[in-house]
Formats: structure tokens, C-alpha cells, sequence
């Protein structure tokens, strides 16, 4: 006889028999693998916890007893907690950690994860979900002060890398043709780190001394080209030029290694 067949009720009660052997079996695997979970009151009380816990148990055999507000636990769900989880109208809900229990860091990345969300999302007592994804806030980096003079950049720039790298209009006809010009790089995002580290980026390690900084060259590999010698000012002054190019339009973000 093929499940179809099978009279509703009798259908039914199968389905339960088998959810909760399966849910015993992840009993079983949760012996001695599990947190307390200081929670609202409120997520205790509306269903929402017995929504998600039995299904974090499900995937991960992990067991999570919710305790009061304020008791000692090993982690609190919480407004304002350390690792945003989901929100609900303007306030953000997050997991902070209160001991060393290492399957707190699990059930955060758990709600925190594709599934998890959607477990989320799908508790709708009314009809609709109530609880959302978090907000993100974008965080926008300081911008760095460059201490350079740009006027010497130039002139370092021209001395130690106007022989490959078109820098200017003061080399426009200059450098090699399949070494990026400054424009170039200067569209890229880390624009700033590749040229503060340049001299440690293939192939200037082979013909580039930063006094006190670099290493020797090995004797047995003498540079392929005459070196080039630049101090930690001349680094400095290279910046503050390549700051105030205007970078190249190349119609399309850069993908680069």
C-alpha cells in the first residue's frame, strides 16, 4: 500500500511517530552537548523558541534550554547583543557569549546562516513572520591622513618607477606596455597597500632596497636591472602622489589576483 492510500488519520499519526523518533534520536546525540540560553520571556512564552530550538537540535545535536533573563547561563539572547541575530521592528536581537562554551559560537552562526533565517522568518504565528532578518550597518572606514609631500612624489616616482610604469602626462609616452600606469592601479581598491608595499610585490623584490628594511640581495642572483634605492619618506611622498591621480575609467570594476 503506497503512503497515498493510507487513511488521513492514520497518515498522521505516523508522521508524529516519526517526528519524534527522530527528534529522540537527536535527544540522544544532544547527551552532554548542550547550552542555557538567558531569553526573553516574551520568545518563551509566544512559541518562537520552541520553533527554532527543536530544529538547531535537529541539524547540529546540540540542546538549548532557554532560562530566565538575568540567571546564570552560558549565553544571553538579548536587544543589543554582541552578534546581531534577527530583529523585530527597530530593535536588533544578538547572542552574547557568557562563558566559554564553544556551541554558543555554533547556534549564533546557525541562526545566523541561510537556514537558520528561514527558520526565523517561517515562525508566523498571525499569518506573518514576526521576527526579521537583522539590519546591516555598513561600517565606512576612516580615511588615513598621508603625511607625503606629492611634489617629491612625483619626482620619486618618475626616478624609481617612470622606467616600466607610465606615472603622467610627464611620461605619457614612457614605461612598458604590459605594466599597469598609475591611473591603472589607482582604480584598483587596495590601491593605497600596493603601493605602500610595492617593494615587496613581485618583481620588485629583485631590484628594490628600502634601507633597513629590505633584505639584502643574494649574491648568487645579482638584480636583473640596475636597483633602486628608496627611503621610507620617498614611500611616503609616493603615496601622497598616486593619492591625487585621478583613477582610470575602465568601464568595469577591476577583478584582479
Amino acid at each position: 500500500m503506497s503512503i497515498q492510500a493510507l487513511p488521513d488519520r492514520l497518515l498522521a499519526v505516523l508522521l508524529v511517530a516519526l517526528a519524534g523518533f527522530v527528534l529522540s534520536v537527536a535527544e540522544t546525540r544532544a547527551q552532554g552537548k548542550g547550552i542555557t540560553l538567558a531569553a526573553p520571556v516574551e520568545m518563551q512564552e509566544n512559541g518562537f523558541l520552541q520553533h527554532i530550538l527543536p530544529r538547531f537540535m535537529l541539524k547540529h545535536g546540540v540542546r538549548v534550554t532557554p532560562v530566565a533573563p538575568g540567571a546564570d547561563a552560558d549565553a544571553e539572547l538579548a536587544v543589543g547583543g554582541a552578534v546581531p541575530v534577527f530583529a523585530q521592528g527597530a530593535q536588533t536581537f544578538g547572542i552574547t557569549a557568557l562563558g566559554d562554551n564553544p556551541h554558543v559560537a555554533k547556534f549564533s552562526d546557525w541562526l545566523r546562516s541561510e537556514i537558520g533565517l528561514r527558520t526565523v522568518l517561517g515562525f508566523q504565528p498571525d499569518g506573518q513572520p514576526l521576527y526579521r532578518e537583522p539590519d546591516v550597518t555598513e561600517v565606512v572606514a576612516a580615511p588615513v591622513a598621508l603625511s607625503g609631500n606629492a611634489l617629491r612624489g612625483q619626482a620619486a616616482s618618475l626616478r624609481a618607477c617612470g622606467r616600466c610604469h607610465v606615472i603622467g602626462e610627464i611620461n605619457r609616452m614612457a614605461g612598458i606596455g604590459s605594466t599597469p600606469s598609475f591611473a591603472v592601479l589607482r582604480a584598483l581598491g587596495d590601491w593605497q597597500e600596493r603601493f605602500e608595499t610595492f617593494y615587496v610585490r613581485n618583481p620588485h623584490p629583485a631590484f628594490t632596497v628600502i634601507p633597513d628594511v629590505s633584505l639584502p640581495f643574494d649574491q648568487s642572483r645579482p638584480p636583473p636591472i640596475h636597483p633602486i634605492t628608496l627611503t621610507l619618506d620617498d614611500l611616503d611622498d609616493i603615496v601622497a602622489f598616486a593619492a591625487e591621480i585621478a583613477p582610470a575609467d575602465l568601464g568595469a570594476p577591476i577583478k584582479h589576483q
